[in-house]
């Protein structure tokens, strides 16, 4: 496993609100979910998109967006346009007083928006928010700018996207995540390799030999005890010389990095309530629940347990 596809690996990360929306003109939508990440795949038409601080990007069919939260941001056919809809947590879609919107608004399965059903409008874009940032995802997230737009990001993947949202058949719910997993995957591949792109350093460190070994192996098993003396043998180079050159490149030390790495992992684990201390202990290589305790509030500041009430608070 890579660095990026790890990020994006959380039981979390799977798990996102979809919608096909279909809008005619004129039309406006303001969200505030608060979201961590959201992506937007332009089908057919055009968008606006607005800060209340007064930035503003443009995207048109065939782009894809990426929009990092929390801060709320307004779509539209064209800037100023009267609101239609906003949206809060969870997806609950309003008018702008806070009334509740036509039923007509649900257009079919996961389908909604103001055109004439059984009909494309002047904008088609399929969404995919993922609703919760499992602690697996902070180092991503914080590699992004606010709103990300890709041009010619679509792909046949896009196609296969749209018309499996149009379905309800066995196995949906799975093949559509996986779908938008793979969009996002992609289009932030080719974000970070655009020319000139100041991709993090934890992206780049992959294209090299010896630290982009070490950087897979980590991922591929957390649960190994790993030290600077095995990766450094595992990937074929001294210890002193191992340990320089993953500094430099990752930007943290390789022990950092890997309790770093266990640390994220153990915390989204426990944002599933059945999951016991002791089962992700061992899960991210560490020998007991106290092991882990210690480490976590050493680096967090919390206990697990106190991290896991937080969640549920």
């Amino acid at each position: 496993m890579d660095a990026l596809s790890g990020l994006l690996d959380g039981p979390r990360a799977h798990t996102p609100f979809l919608l096909r929306v279909v809008m005619e003109s004129p039309w406006a939508i303001e969200v505030r979910d608060e979201a961590p990440l959201t992506v937007v795949v332009m089908v057919a038409g055009h968008i606006d998109i607005a800060y209340a601080d007064g930035a503003g990007f443009h995207a048109r069919a065939g782009d894809v967006v990426i929009l990092r939260g929390p801060d709320p941001y307004t779509f539209a056919d064209t800037a100023g346009t009267d609101l239609t809809a906003v949206i809060h947590p969870d997806g609950v879609c309003r008018s702008e007083v806070g009334a509740a919107l036509p039923d007509h608004m649900s257009l079919g399965v996961r389908t909604w928006g103001n055109a004439t059903p059984g009909t494309d409008g002047s904008a088609v874009m399929l969404i995919g928010t993922y609703v919760t940032a499992g602690e697996v995802s902070s180092r991503l997230l914080d590699a992004l700018d606010r709103t990300i737009v890709i041009a010619g990001a679509s792909t046949a993947l896009t196609d296969v996207l749209d018309a499996e949202m149009l379905r309800d058949a066995p196995g949906h719910e799975t093949v559509v995540n996986r779908l938008l997993d793979l969009i996002l995957v992609t289009s932030l591949r080719d974000w970070f390799d655009r020319p000139g792109a100041a991709a993090p350093r934890w992206y780049t460190a992959q294209s090299d030999r010896v630290v982009g070994q070490a950087l897979r192996l980590i991922h591929n098993n957390i649960a190994h005890p790993w030290s600077v003396t095995g990766l450094a043998s595992a990937v074929g180079v001294s210890r002193a010389g191992f340990s320089r050159r993953f500094t430099e490149l990752v930007g943290d030390p390789p022990m950092t990095y890997v309790t770093d790495w266990r640390l994220s992992v153990a915390a989204d684990l426990l944002a599933d309530p059945v999951r016991t201390l002791d089962s992700v202990a061992r899960e991210v290589g560490y020998g007991s629940a106290f092991a882990l305790s210690a480490a976590f509030k050493r680096t967090r500041g919390v206990s697990p347990r106190e991290f896991r009430r937080s969640l549920t608070a």
